[in-house]
């Protein structure tokens, strides 16, 4: 039995070489591995030496050879191969080891296209299709995390068609996502990120009990092992739509560097939100918003869930925390409640992955777009339309509101206050009606929305959403500007004697 080792990440190799030998194989390699197993102790064969054919082109063709893809992919179980096979010289090769060369760390580490171009790897990933093509009679390894098993099976003669068939479907995936990410970096460089394919590749993480209905089979699948790196079960299961609602909330409350934020979201919307002195005093105050959405929510702490903070949160029933960091004394808070899940990150504060786009399935397809982030200058640069001028105070809630808006489905207006959402709507097919609801929610709450700020993220089509707005006490406006009416618009914060501001940058989110 012979195997074919050319690794570019080496770790493990060296052991997994030996317990092949060890077996009776006998082990043939290339270049820097080659190398590095005969300096261990590791006998074996150059492919120069099965090839009878040097190395050329600084390496470019080594493996592409007749005698290495025929001892691969001739069928040993079809008497013309075996004939062909023979008449040729060829010699099976029962087991194929192969990693990628960098491309990605290479991308990272340097922006010299010449040395980008050399790290795009070609008889590795042509090596791993043959033999996954012929895997009934080649195994072919790609993970590393695979050796000690694949040793165990071979040891205890269970290298069976089952398991050397996972084996294949992994190797596919791994020749896919390498080319998936050349096109991908080559339409970034070339095509400002929009070429004509776009390949999305994700690695699953785990299978969630069911996707958004029980019907429907569901699991989260991350980029950059984001998740595997910053998502820890403390206590239950994430579902898929905890996983949906976890995003909104994580967003919102990421949004304001290391302030004490806190989150609390409702099937992916908002329903409170604040940013106070710390933690508890936050979540009290997003609570407030609208406690009875609350019920069943997910909530976002962007710092530690210590025990205190844990026993007011346990006063009513959320399904999901996610938190930077849980002390253990407050996970004993939830102990007797078994509904309730607990993820963490292990960091000091919430993190994001900052993707560079964003997409959404659409019958048929999907739509691909640029990310959408609120800058800080959008505020900072925003133009004052009315006659007043907001308030310190008020222009610190107009950065509360401004964020939760463009983090909350259209059409949405916020009204915040000391910096804490105090009413909200959002996903109406009006604006006015969104204005209206949120006024509506807060009478229902006896909430005074006296001296708040209100923003919009997209510009108001009438003036009708100003005269509510005046009716409950608000003071100052955030919009983007650019209806066809803003001179209505503008007359009627004048009229009222508010504060209005064209941002001039609108933040649907569908």
């Amino acid at each position: 039995m012979r195997a074919l080792i050319s690794v570019s990440d080496k770790e493990g190799i060296v052991e997994f070489a030996k317990g092949l030998v060890e077996l009776g194989w006998e082990v043939i390699s290339t270049g820097g591995t080659h190398k590095m197993l005969n300096e261990n102790g590791v006998k074996a064969l150059e492919v120069a030496e099965v090839t009878k054919s040097p190395e050329m082109f600084e390496g470019r063709v080594k493996t592409l050879h007749p005698k290495i893809h025929g001892g691969i992919l001739h069928k040993r179980d079809d008497a013309a191969h075996v004939a062909q096979a023979k008449e040729n010289a060829v010699e099976g090769i029962d087991l194929v080891c192969v990693n990628l060369y960098p491309f990605k760390q290479t991308t990272i580490r340097t922006d010299d296209f010449d040395e980008i171009i050399e790290n795009i790897d070609i008889g590795g990933p042509a090596m791993v299709r043959s033999a996954a093509k012929n895997f009934k009679d080649v195994l072919i390894v790609t993970d590393v995390l695979d050796y000690d098993e694949i040793l165990v099976r071979l040891r205890e003669k269970r290298d069976d068609i089952e398991f050397r068939r996972s084996l294949m479907i992994k190797a596919y995936e791994h020749t896919a996502a390498y080319d998936s990410m050349i096109a991908n970096y080559m339409n970034d460089r070339f095509n400002g990120g929009f070429g004509a394919s776009k390949f999305i590749v994700g690695n699953k993480v785990f299978d969630t009990r069911y996707g958004e209905n029980p019907h429907q089979k569901g699991a989260l699948y991350e980029f950059e092992y984001f998740f595997s790196n910053n998502f820890r079960a403390l206590k239950g299961e994430a579902s898929f739509n905890n996983l949906t609602d976890i995003n909104g909330a994580l967003m919102l409350a990421t949004s304001f560097n290391e302030a004490p934020a806190v989150a609390i979201i409702k099937h992916a919307n908002p329903c409170g939100f604040a940013v106070k002195s710390n933690l508890l005093e936050s979540y009290v105050e997003a609570l407030k918003c609208d406690p009875v959405s609350a019920y069943g929510g997910v909530v976002a702490i962007n710092g530690t869930l210590d025990k205190e903070l844990a026993q007011k949160i346990n006063e009513i029933y959320v399904e999901v925390i996610i938190a930077a960091n849980v002390d253990k004394d407050a996970l004993a808070v939830f102990e007797s409640k078994k509904r309730i899940k607990i993820f963490t990150q292990d960091n000091k504060f919430l993190v994001r992955a900052n993707d560079k786009y964003d997409f959404k399935r659409v019958d048929g397809g999907f739509v691909y777009q640029e990310r959408d982030d609120v800058k800080d200058a959008e505020l900072e640069n925003m133009k004052l339309m009315s006659k007043r001028a907001a308030s310190k105070a008020e222009l610190s809630d107009a950065d509360v509101a401004w964020k939760v808006a463009a983090l909350t489905k259209s059409n949405c207006v916020v009204y915040v206050k000391d910096s804490a959402v105090v009413a909200i709507g959002m996903g109406m097919t009006s604006r006015v009606d969104a204005a209206r609801a949120a006024v509506a929610k807060a009478k229902d709450m006896g909430i005074n929305l006296n001296g708040c700020t209100l923003a919009s993220e997209a510009f108001f089509p009438f003036r009708d959403s100003i005269d509510i707005a005046h009716k409950v006490g608000v003071k100052c406006i955030v919009e983007p500007g650019g209806s066809i009416r803003d001179d209505e618009v503008i007359e009627a914060a004048n009229e009222y004697g508010m504060a209005l501001y064209f941002t001039g940058i609108r933040h649907f989110l569908h």
